[in-house]
């Protein structure tokens, strides 16, 4: 059965809808005041949450507000129970990400048909988000044979040829060949490396201990990291004169591997669409609160509907572009998980023939 958060200071209202709501099958949790209940919403993951609006310690709207910050909690159905029905008030809490709004004094008919109604939206709201992770499954599954068979195919070919014809082979042969075996094994190793995280997300999105774990991590040295990250990307592809670095040095509650991977993916793709000779530019600085982190460059661009197709399945111009080891989509997937587990936003402006510049804010 759902559970449901009530978050209620007056002690016999809240009381009556635990009774009320026990009754009728749900599990049922209940906080005296807002911060207790933004501390529950956050660690038991509710299917719904009832909340008064003028509480102790926090109102009913700045509990709201923390939780559509979170993406773990901020597709929980709200529903506020307040005493007060002014217009003004209604308008704020929809505007806040309310699902509904009861005015007390209220029956259990009320309540009840509210929360039946919201919890229906939540299940169907479910359902069409496992089938888009079902069809997205599916695609990964049909892909990543593909992606996997085209690097070990040229490990194992040159491989075989080392064995064959290693003493009929001149020196420079060898180390083409070499160097190409190291390309392909570097290549897999980059694909297994973004499965894993991806992995690794994924699960801590649905596990909120495992989220706790994560963000309580934390970056003292952004700019040497980030540096570091972004001369790695530009050495792998050619293109050390091209980078330029403007980095300010700012803490980050951030896991390291997080932020390189993040700074990886950004500085990859700018490489990899731009031409040589074209500088790529990675830039940070501290504003409100947040590291804004920008990566920008002047290749081929996007149009809108590419960057509204974005996804962890989409390539663009896969066809063309498979030499260069374009690979699932999943940079731009893996930035999009991380800056959201994060508490953070992240936005594209793009023009085709113009370039395309990836903007990430996220909390100190």
């Amino acid at each position: 059965m759902a559970r449901i958060l009530v978050i209620e200071d007056e002690t016999i209202v809240r009381e009556n809808l635990v009774e009320l709501l026990e009754t009728e099958g749900y599990e049922v949790l209940a906080a005296a005041d807002g911060r207790e209940g933004l501390e529950l919403a956050r660690t038991q993951a509710p299917d719904l949450i009832l909340c008064d609006i003028l509480m102790p310690e926090m109102s009913g709207h700045e509990v709201l507000e923390q939780l559509t910050r979170d993406p773990v909690t901020a597709m929980i159905p709200f529903i506020f129970l307040t005493a007060r029905a002014e217009r003004e008030d209604m308008r704020l809490g929809m505007s806040l990400g309310a699902d509904d709004y009861i005015t007390k004094p209220f029956t259990h008919a009320d309540v009840l048909q509210a929360i039946t109604t919201r919890l229906e939206k939540r299940r169907r709201l479910i359902g069409q988000y496992e089938a888009k992770l079902d069809d997205l499954r599916q695609q990964m599954a049909r892909m990543l044979p593909h992606e996997l068979r085209t690097p070990l195919s040229l490990i194992m070919g040159y491989s075989s040829l080392l064995l064959e014809s290693s003493l009929a082979l001149e020196p420079a042969d060898l180390r083409a060949i070499a160097g190409s075996i190291l390309e392909a094994s570097q290549r897999l190793q980059r694909l297994i490396q973004r499965f894993l995280l991806y992995t690794e997300l994924e699960l801590a999105v649905r596990d909120p201990e495992r989220l706790a774990r994560l963000r309580d991590l934390h970056v003292g040295a952004t700019a040497g990291l980030m540096a570091e990250t972004a001369r790695r990307r530009a050495r792998a592809a050619n293109r050390e004169a091209d980078l330029r670095l403007e980095l300010t040095e700012t803490p980050l509650a951030m896991g390291d591997v997080y932020l390189v991977s993040l700074i990886e993916e950004l500085t990859e793709n700018a490489f990899k669409f731009s031409a040589p000779g074209t500088p790529v530019v990675v830039r940070s600085s501290s504003e409100d609160g947040q590291i804004v982190i920008t990566v920008a460059d002047r290749g081929r661009g996007m149009t809108s509907q590419q960057m509204a197709d974005l996804g962890p399945s989409e390539s663009l111009d896969r066809e063309r572009y498979q030499q260069q080891g374009q690979g699932l989509g999943l940079g731009l997937a893996l930035v999009r998980r991380i800056v959201a587990l994060y508490g953070g936003e992240w936005s594209i402006t793009s023009a085709p023939g113009e370039g395309t510049t990836v903007t990430v804010r996220l909390p100190l």
